[in-house]
């Protein structure tokens, strides 16, 4: 057991920090969420971020850098191949992904897999394209309903969704339909992070409403992450957000979902006030799946503010013997071309009350320093296979 009796890992879905090298290989060349955040918006406070450093790891034009930062800070820069969310976190927890998990973005999904996935669930498919959940449904519900087809369709991630009416589609044969997509898309050529059942109701445009019968089907990481070794060793491993989805329930001991990227640090904050020992590791998608994939520059500085509102009364509750991570799973540069995805390296910004000192670390080549420096602080050895290099020595 190390300095740390509970360590709150926060990812802040999509908050990249500069191209990676290989940035152009990815169509990203000169992508920087946080920096091109910050030089468009006019007004820009995130004063709690900016006492741990923010500022002092990455110039940013509002926001000044602090004489004496309160954490130490530096880039992770990804050594596993792809851009999305599975990938990052996959990766913060040890796992080193060679191939790319499959997306369909701008194409939508091959003819072949749909010809497939209709043959076997009798159902024409409509849709085909990347949306968010609202628009589809305005756009294709009533057909659906009508006819008795299939909505499906994905995001800038890798996934494959699909819509069901829980009336007349039917949540059981909602599930088997993507049970289905789920043994199809396991091909690696189709391969996709996740197959969703998105159910809904409602009978006309403007009156349809997805409900909490969500169910996601998700690849199991790889191999064993610092979660199972934690586990596995008796500590408390506590999911907030999209944590659960992401590791399919892997290595967790509790799992909370949340409504929003606001109610994931409120969630964070009433766990903060609790007793336990070992991981708090929370996911705020707001980020990524509101601002940066509509290219809303405003609205992303504007949920930053508000994480930075809760940022403060979460530090207001730390304990000497805690330690707080804020670092993010890839980009998604508000102000780049098209809606994807933005290969870049992290901030990683770690604080704790018992620290004495503070500033700039070197870079690291991986996310997984994350997931090293958890599990070396709880004395746990990484499962065999993973990656990541400790920053705990320079933390205490």
């Amino acid at each position: 057991m190390g300095r740390y009796k509970r360590i709150f890992a926060i990812v802040v879905d999509s908050l990249g920090a500069g191209a990676m090298p290989d940035a152009e290989k990815y169509g990203d060349a000169g992508a920087d969420t946080l920096g091109h955040i910050s030089q468009q918006v006019d007004e820009f406070r995130i004063p709690n971020f900016q006492k741990l450093g923010i500022a002092n790891l990455h110039p940013l034009k509002q926001v000044e850098a602090v004489e004496r930062p309160l954490g130490y800070y530096t880039y992770l820069y990804e050594a596993s191949a792809g851009k999305d969310t599975m990938t990052g976190h996959w990766e913060m927890m040890g796992l080193h992904i060679t191939v790319p998990f499959q997306t369909f973005t701008e194409t939508g999904f091959p003819k072949e897999l749909l010809d497939e996935l209709s043959r076997r669930t009798g159902r024409v498919i409509i849709g085909n394209k990347s949306a968010s959940g609202t628009e589809i449904l305005d756009e294709l519900a009533e057909e659906e309903i009508a006819k008795g087809h299939m909505i499906v369709y994905t995001s800038a991630d890798s996934v494959l969704q699909i819509c069901g009416n829980e009336e007349t589609f039917g949540l059981e044969e909602l599930y088997r339909c993507c049970e289905i997509a789920r043994e199809i898309t396991m091909k690696d050529e189709w391969k996709v992070g996740r197959v969703i059942a998105r159910p809904y109701v409602g009978k006309k445009k403007g009156e349809f409403k997805r409900t909490a019968n969500r169910h996601d089907y998700a690849l199991k990481p790889y191999g064993k992450t610092a979660l199972d070794a934690l586990k596995a060793a008796g500590y408390d491993v506590i999911s907030v957000g999209k944590i659960f989805d992401i590791f399919d329930g892997e290595g967790l001991t509790e799992s909370n979902k949340s409504k929003s990227s606001v109610h994931g640090m409120e969630q964070t904050i009433e766990i903060a006030k609790r007793d336990f020992r070992g991981l708090c590791y929370v996911n705020l998608v707001d980020f990524d799946a509101l601002w940066g994939h509509r290219r809303d520059v405003k609205g992303y500085a504007g949920e930053l503010e508000k994480f930075d509102e809760k940022l403060g009364e979460l530090l207001g509750l730390l304990r000497d013997d805690d330690l707080l991570i804020i670092t993010a799973d890839h980009g998604t540069d508000p102000t780049h071309a098209g809606t994807d995805h933005t290969r870049e390296r992290v901030p990683f910004v770690a604080y704790s009350p018992s620290m004495k000192g503070c500033g700039r670390l070197e870079n690291m080549d991986s996310f997984a320093t994350t997931g090293a420096t958890i599990a070396q602080n709880f004395g746990v050895p990484m499962p065999e296979g993973t990656i990541g290099s400790s920053l705990y020595e320079q933390l205490i």
